[in-house]
């Protein structure tokens, strides 16, 4: 089966495509828009070039699409993109004004161009489903959270596969095939509990527990702006301030959600970038706003990794992906830093060594395994659209 899986920002449409099997997962192609006007034109565009390429001989060919979309009112999981997912997905549209436009906007337009292909959505809040209810309720009024005010998480498909993936690495099959098949049975408990904190390091970051390859908790909330410190959005921050800073600033509520989505994060503290990249170049010439940026960052790791430990009962694996994690030594080292006591202790060369590439990186005499492991978010959604077409 060919699986489709699109990948839509708010002016960007990446994809790749999957041939799927029991036994065998291969991608056929790939590629990518950036400044995106019309998604109709570039999803035909993509098809035209998939054609030409080889990768299918008609785009008939192509058995489903499949959608990374991040967040639905009153819904969630592995679903078909049917009515209810645009319900959903334009229902919380102010809540995620970067993401769900685009998706509801795309699915529709994929219905139109591709009819013969099932639509197929995964929510990127499907990996917290089982997330104890204390660890997502907020403190609030019972009609805040009636309306749908809770703690959801994202970058779900991200720390899936780490899930997954950290099981193989530690040898525990058992607990990767629970993960695999997470949402088909649900958590299960089998043998020795499999305890993995996972740090998803990007432009949009997040941290989560995993125990037996289900989450138990995730750094962000109710919003893709919560959490970590982003690239260029806030994180955390006390809802005190909001009222308070649009008094004594003067500013509208448009004015702090523009500040606080597209000012904030990495580019609101170092004043220089969104790219971590440049920052760490400011820090390194001597910029005391850019060593802010930076170690705001790795502190806010740390807090939310460390979150995690008592509910987890111990630790087995600490493991970094996504572009930042993957790429950056000097920020594994420093998140790790001072860890010893725990069990967690990083070999430097290792380490260094390891850009961009799956590598344990802990020292031999290490309690706790450190990996570096790639993302693959567009893996997994291939993985539970064929699933999920192949069991109904």
């Amino acid at each position: 089966m060919k699986v489709l899986v699109a990948n839509l920002g708010s002016t960007s449409f990446k994809y790749r495509l999957f041939e799927m099997s029991a036994g065998e997962e291969h991608v056929l192609a790939e590629g990518g828009y950036e400044r995106v006007e019309d998604y109709g034109a570039v999803i035909n565009d993509a098809l035209d070039t998939m054609e030409k390429g080889g990768a299918v001989s008609s785009r008939s060919e192509i058995g489903a699409v499949g959608f990374k979309t991040v967040l639905g009112r009153n819904l969630s999981g592995c679903v078909d993109a049917d009515e209810k997912v645009l319900e959903a997905l334009e229902g919380f549209a102010e809540v995620a004004p970067a993401h769900n436009p685009a998706y509801a906007a795309g699915i529709r337009q994929f219905r139109e161009i591709l009819p013969s292909a099932r639509a197929v959505a995964l929510f990127e809040t499907a990996f917290y489903q089982w997330v104890p209810e204390a660890a997502t309720r907020y403190a609030v009024p019972e009609s805040w959270h009636a309306a749908g005010i809770r703690r959801y998480g994202f970058h779900g498909a991200s720390h899936k596969f780490i899930a997954e993936r950290s099981a193989e690495l530690l040898g525990r099959d058992d607990v990767a095939a629970v993960a695999r098949g997470l949402y088909q049975s649900g958590p299960r408990e089998v043998g020795q509990p499999l305890r993995v904190v996972s740090c998803h390091l990007g432009g949009s970051s997040s941290v989560t527990g995993i125990r037996y390859g289900a989450a138990i908790g995730t750094s962000m909330g109710f919003s893709p702006q919560s959490g970590l410190p982003q690239n260029n959005r806030v994180g955390d921050l006390d809802s005190g301030a909001i009222p308070y800073a649009g008094k004594a600033l003067g500013l509208s509520m448009a004015d702090m959600e523009r500040q606080l989505t597209k000012e904030g994060g990495l580019l609101g503290l170092s004043g220089i970038s969104n790219d971590i990249r440049e920052v760490k170049a400011a820090r390194d010439a001597g910029d005391e706003k850019a060593r802010l940026a930076l170690d705001v960052l790795v502190h806010e790791t740390r807090r939310w990794a460390s979150s995690f430990l008592f509910s987890l009962g111990g630790l087995d694996a600490f493991t970094f992906t996504a572009g930042i994690g993957e790429n950056n030594p000097w920020l594994r080292s420093a998140v790790c830093e001072g860890l010893e006591e725990f069990g967690v202790k990083i070999d430097p060369e290792r380490n260094e060594a390891c850009k961009g590439v799956e590598a344990e990186i802990s020292a031999a005499d290490s309690k706790v395994k450190v990996y570096v492991i790639p993302a693959n978010e567009e893996l997994v959604l291939a993985r539970e659209v064929f699933r999920k077409l192949t069991a109904n």
